[in-house]
């Protein structure tokens, strides 16, 4: 069995576990969700949904959090990590999208990068989970870990793994793979003590221990 067809095997397995996997953030529009998505980073999901439904209430548009000084933002998400910086982000993002888009999250890759605050990354999670527009494949930090026990990739940086990944994912998997293996990485191949008993993919895993 080749990378490519092990590729689409775990693909295959992950969605029998796991059929109804989406983004964990909360979220009713593409601006929560983009904002969602900066606050998300070096933080968890939970961390962020415990703060967003007060911040979500305030701000509404692109224009309100544009508009609004980081400190406004900021009194918000105290209690998510490095949260000054991530509300000067959130502006400094809304402001672009009044500027460029007409206050609206643009749904190509291609011009989610440019937005202050949004990386390839970040980029790729916003047009797949809001739009279904799939140009990528995610890596975060449990994709990079996963993929590397999996052995599909040697790399350490995103745009590397990237690139590995997609050339062995078949694209109309693209976006389940990642998906997937986010929440996989999450909940069971966890960076200490993986659960590979319980792992739906371990016949396919040549890090699996038992």
């Amino acid at each position: 069995m080749n990378n490519t067809e092990r590729a689409e095997s775990i693909t295959e397995a992950l969605k029998k576990s796991r059929p109804n996997a989406k983004s964990e953030l909360t979220h009713k529009n593409p601006l929560e969700f983009m904002v969602a998505v900066i606050l998300s980073a070096q933080a968890t999901d939970k961390s962020v949904n415990l703060a967003t439904p007060s911040l979500f209430e305030k701000f509404k548009t692109a224009k309100d959090y544009g508009s609004a000084s980081v400190d406004d933002v900021s009194a918000f998400i105290r209690s998510i990590n490095f949260y000054k910086t991530k509300a000067e982000r959130i502006t400094k993002a809304c402001q672009y999208l009044v500027a460029n888009f007409n206050g609206k999250v643009p749904s190509d890759v291609s011009d989610l990068v440019k937005i202050p605050g949004i990386a390839r990354k970040s980029a790729n999670v916003i047009s797949q989970e809001i739009f279904n527009v799939v140009e990528g494949i995610v890596v975060d930090t449990h994709v990079t870990r996963v993929s590397q026990r999996l052995k599909f990739t040697k790399e350490k940086t995103a745009e590397k793994i990237e690139k590995d990944l997609m050339n062995i994912v078949p694209k109309k998997f693209w976006k389940d793979f990642g998906v997937q293996i986010v929440l996989h990485g999450r909940y069971v191949c966890l960076a200490k003590n993986p659960k590979c008993l319980n792992c739906p993919v371990n016949k396919w895993c040549p890090s699996a221990k038992f």
